[in-house]
């Protein structure tokens, strides 16, 4: 054996090992853009400088095929180890999720390793069947399957939608038995009310204010954290759904037109609430026309005696015509059924009165923080009480309500330091409704955030806006991602932002630094506005 092939022999060992923290590494990403062929097609266009390093891997290809020699053999070494430790170094960096081992994923990886694996020993085949490896000078295969493994390398990104295709028989067969157990489970609890909800924001929080409400008189079931696609929600039936249980409150998350209607399809609704509608998911929506068409998905789903909890406040929820049974909730609507009045708003919680439709008053307080909680609780209020519940027996369970993680949740840190963790998936409503709590403080209020995404061809005007709206609540801003930023940046300094407390850096650990060091003899309140995604 001859120097060249031990070469060889060791480069394509590395390239096993590069393939498999290249398929770690874009399962990863694949599956953060919800296994949607067509989503993350987009991501690799628009993150293409992520990897551009298999560019070594084609040149490899090139150079070998051309040149099958002891020096090109060293050089695709040294490009492949190259390769090898970016892509190590990527699974070493500390993820916000994890890529979860699924079934799923475990099934994609399988089919990416036997694609990968017969395109080489097709390489291999179709070498000696037309005599190419004479034109090599009568060398082994080795070299065919170098050049096999370096294209593979190259095109791993795209093998990883092929292989979801391959597989697309496959999981639908897999997904449709689960789905069907699931019908299958519901239909033996006739007498469970499922309560639907969706809504551009706000429906986790009113999901889990209204479990805390229905316990007061039902056993009820909610979807956990954010399982609000089909086969989260199917899960949750399938291990969580027990005859006991009076209510399901299902959470119903979208991104495309049909997907509520999807949802219902599975879990039937008996009532939905729509908690609002606006510009989030606009990269996938394209139109807020088709925004509200899928959210009234649901309220198209609900049997004739089925009542839709719809927020009075939103203006494309009140343009919306010719619904059955819906019920209004709202902060500031006076023809709403459920509304709430006098509210008081202070970093120490919240007070206001809700009256009903038949004008029962009751007052309540909660110690979350903002007046856009307010609304939040009253649909909480206003379903709970159509469903028998007094208003006066739901005092008390508000005064419980807890801040849901990672939206307003605050941190005390000890000494004169409070940190506002919102930084679950922000879009124009919230930071603006963030930056109105962040200012109820009276101390230093530094801003932390990467700004908003998704929101398609309007993204940088809501991020201006974001921008313009900080610069009269904020002492400091600190931004994270210094392209990503910049039309904050644009809003705040257009506003007559100080500079001087502007911060910009490419990391969050950095940023998060930047604020403990800033000096101050008051007490320091720190908002984390949005945590991007690891595809971000």
């Amino acid at each position: 054996m001859e120097i060249v092939d031990v070469i060889y022999i060791i480069s394509l060992i590395a390239f096993i090992l590069t393939f498999i923290y290249e398929i770690k590494y874009n399962l990863h990403m694949f599956q953060l853009n919800g296994y949607k062929n067509k989503v993350h097609f987009t991501w690799l266009q628009q993150n293409k400088g992520k990897q551009s390093v298999l560019i070594i891997h084609f040149l490899g290809a090139i150079l070998i095929g051309l040149w099958p020699n002891l020096v090109m053999g060293v050089l695709l070494l040294v490009g492949t180890l190259i390769v090898l430790s970016y892509y190590y170094s990527l699974s070493r960096a500390k993820a916000k999720k994890k890529l979860v081992y699924t079934h799923r994923v475990k099934r994609l990886i399988a089919t990416n390793s036997i694609v990968a694996l017969s395109i080489i020993v097709l390489l291999i085949l179709a070498g000696y069947r037309f005599g190419w490896n004479n034109i090599w000078k009568g060398k082994s295969g080795w070299q065919l399957a170098i050049l096999g493994a370096s294209m593979i390398c190259f095109f791993e990104p795209l093998l990883v939608i092929l292989t979801n295709i391959i597989n697309k028989p496959i999981e639908k067969g897999v997904n449709n038995h689960y789905i069907n157990d699931a019908k299958r489970m519901l239909k033996q609890s006739p007498n469970l009310l499922v309560i639907g909800i969706t809504g551009s924001y706000g429906k986790t929080s009113v999901k889990y204010f209204l479990s805390t409400l229905l316990q007061a008189k039902y056993n009820v079931l909610i979807t956990p954290e954010s399982y609000n696609t089909p086969m989260g929600v199917v899960k949750t039936i399938r291990s969580e759904l027990k005859p006991i249980h009076d209510i399901f409150v299902c959470e119903m998350g979208a991104r495309n037109i049909g997907d509520i209607k999807e949802l219902c399809d599975i879990v039937h609704p008996t009532h939905g609430i729509i908690t609002s509608i606006g510009p989030q998911h606009l990269e996938s929506f394209l139109t807020i026309d088709n925004i509200i068409k899928t959210k009234f998905e649901l309220a198209d789903a609900l049997p004739k005696e089925g009542m839709v909890f719809l927020n009075g406040d939103n203006e494309y929820i009140l343009g919306k015509k010719g619904l059955n049974n819906p019920i209004y909730y709202s902060t500031d609507n006076p023809n709403a059924g459920y509304r709430a009045s006098d509210i008081k708003v202070s970093s120490k919680g919240t007070e206001f009165t809700v009256i009903s439709p038949s004008n029962e008053k009751a007052q309540f307080q909660t110690k979350l923080l903002g007046s856009h909680n307010v609304v939040n609780i009253v649909a909480a209020i206003a379903v709970s009480n159509s469903l028998g519940i007094p208003l006066e027996d739901l005092t008390i369970p508000v005064r419980r309500l807890q801040p849901v993680e990672h939206r307003l949740q605050l941190i005390e840190k000890g000494g004169n330091l409070t940190i506002i963790d919102d930084a679950y998936n922000s879009n124009p409503v919230g930071s603006k409704a963030a930056l109105d709590t962040l200012a109820l403080f009276d101390g230093l209020r530094i801003l932390i955030t990467p700004g908003m995404v998704e929101l398609g061809t309007q993204e940088d005007y809501y991020n201006g806006e974001f921008g313009k709206q900080a610069a009269t609540r904020c002492d400091y801003v600190i931004l994270v991602g210094k392209k990503q930023t910049e039309a904050i940046q644009n809003g705040l300094l257009g506003a007559g932002f100080d500079k001087t407390k502007l911060y910009v850096t490419d990391h969050f650990e950095d940023a998060i630094k930047h604020a403990y060091n800033i000096q101050t003899d008051k007490h320091k309140y720190i908002l984390l506005e949005n945590d991007l995604p690891d595809n971000y």
